[in-house]
């Protein structure tokens, strides 16, 4: 599901906005969708003459709308294949990268490292593909498809997963390999109220430890997690 906000026409051919950028998955044996990405871009701007054709190549920024939707294109498939197999996306987010190192030179926002507080398409693509925040992709893999997608008929097995799942993504917290933590909360703007959901029909001692870790590497959702405990089985 992509929504392209248009905030302001600035010629008679350019406008800038937002564009919000969602997928979501199927669990297996469900009839469950769970969100894999949820994520607000502020920066978005382009040229466009109506009538004109959209054109997109691999090797060269032609336009920075076809651009835009190609980068998040892929990053929504790199997501998606990672949640099936370990690593599997790699290929998908080296295309988004490629079609980042393209729009370097480009006069649009949202491509360069200094730009938007590291919370673009640069440090997006950076952060995944960085071997410090290997450990969170390797999340998705196990959070969907030995979690997720057992549940149906091993549940307790399924939560117990991504209980050390988020002792995994507490680990790289604790290391801090950048300041802003950017994929780490990518993750967690799409899974936060999964994760309610799950937990609050667990056991006191899962939700426990669920509760204090989620509160720790998830701080601006802690009164969403605390939560939790008050729920009675």
């Amino acid at each position: 599901n992509i929504v392209i906000n248009l905030n302001e026409q600035i010629g008679s051919d350019e406008y800038k906005g937002t564009i919000q950028v969602q997928s979501r998955r199927p669990i297996f044996f469900t009839s469950y969708n769970t969100t894999m990405l949820n994520f607000l871009d502020n920066y978005l701007d382009f040229r466009y003459l109506e009538f004109n054709k959209l054109e997109f190549s691999e090797t060269t920024h032609l336009s920075n709308l076809t651009s835009v939707l190609a980068f998040y294109a892929y990053i929504i498939l790199g997501i998606d294949y990672d949640s099936y197999s370990l690593m599997g996306g790699t290929e998908y987010f080296e295309k988004a990268e490629k079609i980042l190192n393209n729009a370097q030179n480009a006069t649009e926002t949202g491509w360069k490292a200094y730009e938007g507080n590291r919370k673009n398409r640069y440090w997006m693509v950076e952060n995944i593909l960085s071997e410090k925040y290997r450990p969170i992709r390797e999340v998705y893999y196990r959070y969907h498809r030995l979690g997720l997608d057992i549940m149906n008929e091993k549940l307790i097995e399924g939560r117990a997963e991504i209980v050390d799942c988020m002792a995994s993504i507490q680990k790289v917290f604790r290391e801090k390999p950048d300041p802003y933590m950017f994929y780490m909360q990518l993750f967690f703007d799409a899974k936060n109220d999964e994760l309610v959901s799950l937990f609050s029909e667990s056991f006191a001692s899962e939700k426990s430890r669920v509760v204090n870790i989620l509160t720790e590497i998830d701080n601006a959702n802690a009164s969403k997690y605390k939560a939790i405990m008050e729920q009675k089985n």
